[in-house]
């Protein structure tokens, strides 16, 4: 029986995770379960599945779900980003499912790091935002990387098991591996004529043709920048060098993702575009559990089909991969700036287009700062959200 603390519980993956969790009900115990501030999906949460403890961040809303819980409710409710450090390092918690979305998922998910648990990284930002300084605390605590993002997750699937226990510092080469290629569908303005994408809306980014997501997720994979987030991810995790990472369009999001060998050989991991196989995998490794979700049917899938990258139609992502390789402070300043973004054209502040813009705006603005600690890390963090806050006035007000 493993002891799981969910960090993002009502959230796209926390609520897939719950649901293969409680498929199997003699492995998996619930200790923690976590969220920022909606109440009515977590009093539905604590009351299905009985956690020990429950964080709110908003201490308001922590309240209110205090209020709200049942009488006989043996559920402690909880407040404040403390309360997600304490439930993640825990010594009663073996396993971290980190699926806070944002920066805000560091702290909690460095603090499950440092005390050595088996952590599930949904969280993109621990890697973006701190990827090194990340790393080098799990090799120090001892604390296992599993890659959730089924991206990551397929790639993991198609290492050699002795790769598979050297998560952020295995040699590639050492492997008999060429080149890792990490796959995205394009989202949904693939074949959208370039020169309308600024007219483009926030309900039609988010209308993503294959995965179901949040809103935050939905428009950066419209922008690629999601998928740009994920190389980088791919550059800690499996500690790559520049030719040794590559990017395909895949529209059908079946195969998930490829390592490429140097005889020749390419192996692919292939499935339904549904979380909770990743989500599966991870939480039963190295064993296979059941997820949930069905087999493929290769007799219905069709054609698939691959096309290059667009630096044109997706700029976002080219300031990734570049800043992927300019360092750790323009990776996270690029995080910051992006969330600004994203968060100004679900408003209605700026155009989709506008979204590059703030992004390369802040980058261009970035100031260097030695990256040896978290509190390093978070300075550039509010100087990229300052840079992007200012540009978005500019463009609000041109």
């Amino acid at each position: 029986m493993q002891s799981i603390t969910i960090l993002g519980a009502t959230g796209s993956i926390g609520q897939n995770t719950l649901d293969v969790v409680a498929r199997h009900p003699d492995s998996y115990s619930l200790f923690a379960v976590t969220a920022n501030g909606n109440v009515n999906a977590m009093l539905e949460i604590v009351c299905r599945y009985k956690p020990q403890y429950a964080v709110m961040v908003d201490s308001g809303a922590a309240e209110r779900l205090r209020s709200q819980l049942p009488v006989d409710a043996k559920t402690e409710v909880l407040a404040g980003e403390q309360a997600l450090t304490e439930v993640s390092g825990c010594a009663e918690v073996d396993v971290v499912m980190a699926a806070i979305v944002g920066a805000a998922g560091l702290a909690p998910t460095l603090a499950a790091i440092n005390q050595g648990k088996r952590v599930l990284l949904a969280n993109k930002e621990a890697l973006v935002v701190s990827g090194e300084l990340f790393i080098n605390a799990a090799r120090n605590s001892g604390a296992q990387i599993l890659p959730v993002d089924s991206e990551h997750n397929a790639i993991f699937q198609c290492l050699p098991d002795l790769a598979q226990q050297q998560v952020g510092h295995m040699q590639l080469t050492d492997h008999g591996i060429d080149k890792l290629l990490l796959t995205g569908s394009g989202g949904p303005f693939r074949h959208t004529p370039i020169q309308t994408l600024s007219q483009q809306t926030p309900e039609q980014a988010c209308n993503h043709p294959n995965w179901s997501m949040g809103q935050k997720i939905s428009v950066d994979s419209a922008t690629m920048l999601n998928k740009g987030l994920e190389y980088i991810e791919a550059r800690w995790l499996f500690n790559c060098q520049r030719e040794q990472l590559d990017i395909v369009i895949h529209p059908q999001s079946v195969i998930h993702s490829m390592v490429q060998y140097i005889d020749g050989s390419v192996i692919a991991q292939m499935g339904e575009p549904d979380m909770r196989t990743p989500i599966a995998h991870v939480l039963g490794f190295p064993e296979r559990i059941r997820s949930g979700v069905k087999g493929l049917d290769f007799m219905a899938l069709g054609e698939l089909s691959f096309m290059p990258v667009d630096f044109n139609r997706y700029p976002c992502l080219k300031l990734a991969i570049d800043s992927c390789w300019a360092g750790q402070s323009a990776t996270t300043t690029l995080n910051a700036a992006n969330e600004v973004a994203v968060a100004a054209f679900l408003q209605g502040q700026i155009r989709f287009t506008d979204i590059a813009e703030v992004c390369d705006s802040a980058l261009q603005s970035l100031e260097c700062i030695k990256v040896d600690s978290v509190e390093a890390l978070m300075a550039i963090d509010s100087q990229a959200r300052r840079a992007a806050s200012q540009r978005v006035e500019q463009v609000v007000y041109a």
